[in-house]
Formats: structure tokens, sequence, C-alpha cells
């Protein structure tokens, strides 16, 4: 096992990795911009290294400084966390080259799997099914060509990047022109790359992701599945498991396929491979997250596996906890809370809380770096903290969610808590019966939400 670990991040993360650290007997180095000077993670960690200002591009994806704040504390590994450079290959390469063990996978796999295209080849060689679309970056003519042989509606992607930018659904052959130019100029704004390619659009799908931790030898062991369906803007809000959606027989089958392709890519480190599920129990890849994911906990409360804890064992040689598929019991679902206006179009924001007081009790837990008097700043994404709950079934669970959703108290700025309790009040939340469709596209209506749970 390794003496000392950086975690090359911030926020919650920072503070999940270092309390992962801790339970292993190992140290943790923390970094710091400017404006995190005083935060939680800076306060539980070892030992603090300033990497500096608050803007990230000089700071949290500032390969040089962080390399050198692990090599100068004498750290020998580094855990990237999620976002910044987590799935950069650069960035593992560049551990790797000062001796320094990357908590993830190889850079060559992260670099594979974070070109959509490339990653939807590797995939589709190991076995996993995709949705019919262009086998690469497409032109505007051939997109229109594969229009005329698929149908609409089509979903435009940036080849190079995710979280919705760069993304568009064309309904109409009218619509085609100008939703192309438009992503294609979002997606070289976003990523540097404005290629895209197209793909048919899964109507009334699902999205559910299946949870994988590998050893690099050939070795895999899956975690189940996380419903993720309900997005906003296709970023995620609420994630469950398991997925209402999903029987013994097809569990079986999507993680008997997500092993086999694991295996043949001899996936190291912790990974969340994301499907389409349609109407008639069919599942088609999305993409790779070569990372822990921000939903991990429901997994671990499903399963009893810690996988931050999983990642740095299998970062320093000592393997799995066990190969095959992990037992799942009981139930679990997670409603991320974001520092953002609903009245405002849910814009950020930043501000100090001037009281916090997470829901406690039994099967309820809350990931978070948020305290009494800290300052939210504005450099960095709105995630304030994840409730997370855990009951013997669904209904328990639903019952739980509530209750820990009305104890959950931030005061000095606005929250997404409210949007929360509407949608595990709404119908069809309630029955999990919900699709990616479940909140429209510009964000979804609170006031139509609680009309509907009235």
């Amino acid at each position: 096992m390794f003496r000392r670990v950086l975690i090359a991040n911030r926020g919650e993360v920072a503070v999940r990795i270092v309390r992962a650290c801790h339970e292993l007997g190992v140290e943790a180095v923390a970094v710091y911009s400017t404006a995190d000077r005083e935060s939680l993670h800076v306060r539980l960690a070892d030992h603090a290294v300033h990497v500096g200002p608050p803007p990230s591009g000089q700071s949290y994806l500032n390969i040089p400084s962080l390399v050198a704040a692990a090599t100068t504390t004498g750290c020998e590994a580094v855990h990237p966390g999620w976002g910044f450079l987590a799935e950069n290959a650069e960035f593992a390469a560049a551990c790797e080259g000062n001796d320094l063990a990357f908590v993830g996978p190889r850079p060559e796999t992260i670099e594979v799997m974070g070109d959509k295209i490339r990653a939807k080849e590797a995939v589709a060689a190991a076995g996993l099914p995709l949705v019919p679309g262009s086998d690469g970056a497409a032109t505007l003519e051939q997109a229109r060509a594969l229009a005329a042989d698929v149908g609409f509606p089509l979903l435009l992607k940036a080849a190079a990047g995710g979280g919705g930018r760069g993304m568009r659904l064309v309904t109409a052959a009218d619509e085609l022109e100008p939703a192309f130019q438009t992503a294609a100029s979002e997606a070289q704004a976003a990523f540097s790359d404005g290629s895209l390619y197209v793909e048919r659009a899964v109507i009334g799908a699902r999205h559910v992701e299946i949870q994988v931790l590998g050893d690099g030898e050939g070795h895999v062991l899956t975690l189940g599945e996380r419903d993720c369906s309900i997005q906003r803007r296709h970023q995620k809000l609420v994630e469950e498991g398991p997925s209402p959606a999903v029987s013994l027989d097809l569990r079986a089958e999507m993680e008997d396929a997500v092993r086999q392709a694991t295996e043949v890519l001899r996936y190291r480190g912790a990974g969340t491979i994301e499907f389409l599920l349609d109407a008639d129990g069919r599942f088609y890849f999305i993409e790779m997250n070569t990372r822990l994911q921000v939903e991990h906990p429901v997994t671990e409360l499903l399963t009893g596996i810690d996988l931050a804890q999983g990642q740095i064992r299998v970062a320093a040689g000592d393997g799995l906890p066990r190969s095959g598929r992990a037992e799942l019991r009981g139930h679990a679902i997670e409603f991320r809370i974001n520092a953002e206006d609903p009245a405002r179009d849910f814009l950020p924001a930043p501000g100090t809380v001037t009281r916090f007081r997470p829901p406690l009790g039994p099967g309820v837990r809350v990931d978070t770096h948020v305290v009494d008097g800290y300052d939210i700043p504005s450099f960095y994404d709105s995630l304030v903290a994840k409730v997370i709950v855990w009951a013997e079934d669904r209904p328990a669970a639903l019952r739980r969610a509530r209750r820990a959703l009305t104890e959950f108290e931030l005061e000095g700025v606005p929250t997404t808590r409210d949007l929360a309790i509407d949608i595990l009040e709404s119908e069809a939340f309630a029955s999990g019966r919900y699709t990616t469709a479940f909140l429209s596209e510009d964000g979804g209506s609170l006031d139509a939400l609680r009309e509907e749970a009235s």
C-alpha cells in the first residue's frame, strides 16, 4: 500500500478521497487554489500545497504544478477524483513519467475512451451493442445521408467531449443544418475540436450505467447498475439503483456484456459504462467514464464495497476485493444539491453559507465539503452536497428520501433542494416509469411538477 497520495482535486470529491486514504492508513496531500485556502479538504488532509490562483486553468488544471506538488511532498501516487484532469491522458502519462502511480486507468485507455468515436470502435470490437449512427466524425452531407437511411430524430454529439456540450436533437430535415453548425461551434469552443458524430435518437429511453472495477490484468468486478435518467440539460440530478426498469435477467445480460468488454480492454481501476435502454429492453453503448463517478455512493450502499478505496488498492497492486458480480442489497437513491437559483433559470449562486444542517438518522449519507460559513466560490461547479439514502426496498427508500430532503437545511444561497423534493413527489418518479424526457430541455418547471404532485 502507498504511504502518501496526492489528491489532484477540490471540494466534495477531495474530501471523499481524503477519508478513503485515512481509512487505509495512507497520508493524504491536498492541493488548493487561493479561493480554496480554507476549504474542508485542506483542513482534513495531512499536508496541503498551494497550486495557483482561483481560475482552474492556473491551478487544478495546471499539470506541471500538480506533478511538482506530488513529487516535492514525497507522494507515491496521485488520485484525480472526477472532473478537472480525471480523464486527461496527458496528466496520467505525466504522473507515470515522474514515478507516480496514477489512480485510474492507463493513459492509453483514457485516450481511447475520451474520444467517443474511438471508444465506440473499441467497445464494438469487444462486443457491446451500439446505437445505429455514423462510423466516425460526420460531415453535414454525411449526416443528411444517414438521416435518409435511419430517419429522424437524430442526435448530434461532439466527438471530443460530453456533458451535453456540442449535443443537439434534430427532429426534422430543415433543422439539421442549423443544428449541425451550432453543435460544431459549441464543440469547438468547449473542446477545441468541432467534429461531430451522428446517431439515431432513442426516444423514451432510460439512461442506465454499469459500474466496474478492474485490476488491469483482465480481472473485473461488476457492481450492478444505476439509473441516471433524471437529467436537466444532460446533467444528472437523481440517480438510483437498482434501476426500476432493469429485470434480474436484463441485469445479468448487461453485466456479462460489460465484463467481457472490460476484460478484453484489460481495464484498470473504477469505470462506468453508460447505456441507453429502450422500451423493449435493448441496451446501446453511450460512453465509458474512466474515473470514479459523482453517483458512486449509490453503488457503495448497494454492495458494501468502498469504490474509492478499491481504486487505491488496485493502483497499489493489491488487486480486487473479488471478481465476478457483486451482490446487490436493498435500494439506494442519490439527490444532487446544487447552489443554483431556480428563480433565475438555475444560474449558479455563489455566496456564503450561513447555516448548514445535513440530515441524519439511519440509512442516510451526505457527501459534502460545506460547513457553516463556507464561501462558495464562483470559479467551480455548483455542487454543494449529495444526499444519498438506502433502505430495504424502493418504497422505503422513497419515504426515507422524503424525510432526509425535508430535514436538509442550507441557508445563505439558493439551492435545488426543492426541485429534488418535487421530483421525488412526482407520479412519474414515484412509479419508476420515468425516462430521460422527465424534465424538458429547458430545465423543467417547478410549478408543473408541483401541480402534478398535487
